[in-house]
């Protein structure tokens, strides 16, 4: 049985909690790279071919994948660590400009020569995309690469609150890194928190603490089609406690958009629902619900308030446009300014 949270009760509390950020060191792995905005408006179709031709009035770059995670870990009042890699090219000297402008340390990246710094191009209309353009290699690490990985976890870990892997399937998360990365982190006691990819193997992740699966990535990891899911109306709690069981985690939270977050802690399943008062752009949204649960987790908050605060974490990313960390000041004011069925 599902038991919905009454999310009015636990306000008070998690407003409290938040100051319990402050200064947690989090250990973030996974890909990194630029998410670059070229806006503008659209008022006549090309003479060349049938399409839209964009009068560029604005340009802009921000950190995306596993750096804008660490951005939100800033933001929410935490240190993020960031561990990746990044290639030998122009995007690597703009990603690392970024990494600096938003005081996000530079020293634990591993540099490969032979892959690009990942890049988004995103073309877009006002709030309508029109095209992106990606710039990257989705391939695993070599042995080598991935061993400078390894070193610098192994460094970083003993004085870490708690751990977080970021996959975008680019290739820096893999099985062999993970399992290091969960034998590690668990002789330090370390929580491990996994923001999956649906495209990767589900026995890649075993292991760790925490998975926070959307909706397309948990049918995905389980195998299961979006037919059989809509044939079935109790499928989706089968397949949240198919993959936890699966992965041996302890905690299991799906996202599922305008329907909130379903929690599985073993025989509980709770159901949180949404605080969006108005979405315009997804765009980055788990990533700021990932930091918010490790910062939560690891100041000790319950798996309860974690995703509570992370939802209205999420809210307030979502009404506002690209990839974008969320304040805690904004946070706190949204939370205190929003009223909710118990």
């Amino acid at each position: 049985m599902v038991k919905k949270i009454a999310i009015e009760n636990l306000k008070a509390s998690i407003l409290e909690k938040v100051s319990y950020f402050k200064g947690k060191k989090v250990l973030i792995v996974g890909d990194i790279g630029i998410d670059e905005y070229v806006l503008g408006q659209v008022r006549r179709i090309s003479p060349e071919a049938p399409v839209p031709v964009l009068e560029v009035e604005q340009e802009d770059s921000r950190l995306g994948l596993s750096a804008n995670v660490a951005q939100n870990i800033i933001s929410l009042g935490g240190v993020p660590y960031l561990v990746s890699v990044i290639g030998k090219d122009v995007g690597a000297k703009a990603l690392s400009n970024l990494l600096t402008e938003n005081q996000i340390h530079l020293k634990y990246l591993v540099e490969d020569p032979q892959r690009p710094t990942t890049r988004k191009t995103r073309v877009m209309a006002k709030h309508h995309h029109l095209v992106r353009v990606d710039y990257e290699l989705r391939q695993y690490l070599d042995d080598k690469i991935r061993s400078e990985v390894l070193k610098q976890i192994e460094t970083l870990m003993p004085q870490m609150d708690i751990v977080i892997l970021q996959d975008y399937a680019k290739g820096v998360v893999e099985q062999k890194l993970v399992e290091k990365i969960v034998e590690t982190a668990h002789f330090h006691h370390k929580l491990v928190l996994l923001d999956p990819h649906r495209d990767q193997p589900l026995a890649g992740y075993k292991g760790v603490d925490l998975c926070k699966p959307n909706f397309d990535e948990a049918l995905a990891l389980a195998g299961v089609s979006f037919e059989e899911f809509k044939i079935n109306k109790n499928s989706l709690l089968d397949v949240g406690e198919k993959l936890r069981q699966a992965l041996g985690s302890q905690w299991l939270v799906l996202t599922q958009g305008k329907e909130g977050m379903t929690i599985f802690d073993g025989e509980a399943i709770r159901q949180v629902s949404t605080v969006a008062r108005q979405v315009f752009d997804v765009t980055g949204a788990g990533d700021t619900v990932i930091a918010t649960l490790a910062l939560s987790l690891a100041g000790g908050l319950s798996i309860e308030e974690a995703c509570v605060l992370s939802n209205f974490a999420a809210g307030v990313v979502v009404g506002k446009v690209g990839c974008v960390p969320c304040p805690l000041e904004e946070l706190i004011e949204y939370i205190n300014n929003h009223t909710l069925d118990v």
